[in-house]
């Protein structure tokens, strides 16, 4: 059994992450549109992102969720919460979402829900994002989150092809 639960907004379902989902993960995974500012190199095969599915299936630490929109029962994007590597005592937030539904406020409306949770059910009152400074839409979203700028930094791919300048944002909520 998952330890996310499902979660509802007006427009999408947020539930976790299955093997199931692997084919519409990879339509946006293998999509350098959408991972051109990300951690992970653009995905050429599937198996890679049945990989990373598995791995999150597996994580204890961290909450990853599909945005599922309600109106096409299709998975359209991903988001995840949990200890962050970065900065002690926060929790580091990313989300990801096929190209198609940018600029409608969809991330924006699953991340605020997922704070929400890790805040009210399981106490977590800092959190901590960066995006690369090139994709300042990415930092839209955490400023509508409720998190602030805080400091510049670097992202590298874990393959190492890429560094860029980055924005990191930081929240604390006071209960």
């Amino acid at each position: 059994m998952s330890k996310e639960p499902i979660l509802e907004t007006e427009r999408l379902i947020l539930r976790p992450i299955t093997l199931d989902d692997a084919k519409a993960c990879f339509s946006w995974n293998s999509d350098e549109r959408v991972t051109k500012y990300m951690s992970y190199p653009t995905l050429t095969d599937i198996s890679q992102t049945i990989d990373w599915i598995k791995s999150t299936l597996t994580d204890e630490k961290e909450y990853n969720f599909a945005f599922v929109l309600k109106e096409e029962n299709k998975v359209i994007g991903t988001g995840s919460i949990g200890p962050s590597s970065k900065i002690e005592g926060y929790w580091g937030m990313g989300y990801n979402l096929h190209f198609d539904y940018w600029h409608k406020g969809y991330c924006t409306e699953a991340m605020k829900a997922i704070i929400d949770y890790v805040h009210k059910e399981l106490g977590v009152n800092k959190i901590c994002s960066c995006h690369a400074v090139d994709n300042p839409r990415s930092g839209k979203v955490m400023e509508k989150c409720g998190l602030k700028f805080d400091h510049y930094d670097e992202i590298t791919k874990y393959d190492n092809s890429a560094t860029f300048k980055a924005k990191a944002y930081i929240m604390e909520i006071e209960d």
